[in-house]
């Protein structure tokens, strides 16, 4: 049986973001992260961190105080700590954007890990989703109210990467490294985009209208 978790981390989101809860959702919060299941009316089912962002808070739900002093980030324990419950499909929220960008790239790389371990990974905010592609698991996207769609090479490149359904197709092609950004701001042009590839692991990021 397929198990799903909802990762709560500490950037802000809105209540638009409730779209990506199930009602059978384990709820992980991130150190500040109880704020934002706070906002989406979910009590967690897990809380982990150092609380260096927000107090410990008071609850009966179950805690893992992490030290300060550690290798892992507060997202990435919590990544750890899914893959080795057996969940195989994590989202994770205020994973992206605000003002510690380096906690972003963190994150992204979080995201990889749960995809490199077999879990299907997203990562969400209130204008963008990312998907990780990785050799023998092709992703089928549907468009919904998506404009772009990009495609980068993380770590090595990308060889045998095919995209049908988008304006610029691909087949056979190799994505380099971040040096060369080729996969950039792609459309959708039919309901559903196929994407996979041969070798290396990418990130997949759809984006919504341009402001």
């Amino acid at each position: 049986m397929s198990k799903r978790a909802v990762v709560f981390s500490a950037v802000p989101i809105g209540r638009e973001m409730a779209s990506y809860l199930q009602p059978q959702d384990f709820i992980v919060a991130c150190d500040a992260g109880y704020r934002n299941a706070a906002r989406l009316g979910v009590r967690p089912d897990l809380i982990v961190g150092d609380f260096d962002s927000a107090p410990q808070p008071e609850t009966d739900r179950q805690t893992i105080v992490l030290p300060h002093v550690k290798d892992d980030t507060d997202t990435q324990y919590a990544a750890r700590w899914l893959v080795e419950h057996g969940y195989d499909e994590v989202v994770l929220l205020g994973a992206l954007g605000g003002a510690r960008i380096e906690h972003m790239f963190a994150n992204i790389s979080t995201g990889l890990y749960l995809a490199l371990h077999g879990a299907k990974a997203i990562l969400a905010d209130a204008r963008s989703e990312m998907h990780y592609l990785l050799p023998g698991c092709p992703l089928a996207l549907e468009r919904k109210d998506w404009m772009y769609l990009s495609v980068y090479a993380l770590g090595a490149p990308m060889t045998g990467v095919n995209l049908r359904g988008v304006y610029y197709p691909l087949q056979d092609t190799t994505l380099t490294e971040l040096d060369y950004p080729l996969g950039t701001s792609n459309e959708f042009t039919e309901p559903v985009a196929h994407l996979d590839c041969a070798t290396g692991h990418g990130l997949v990021v759809l984006t919504r209208a341009d402001w």
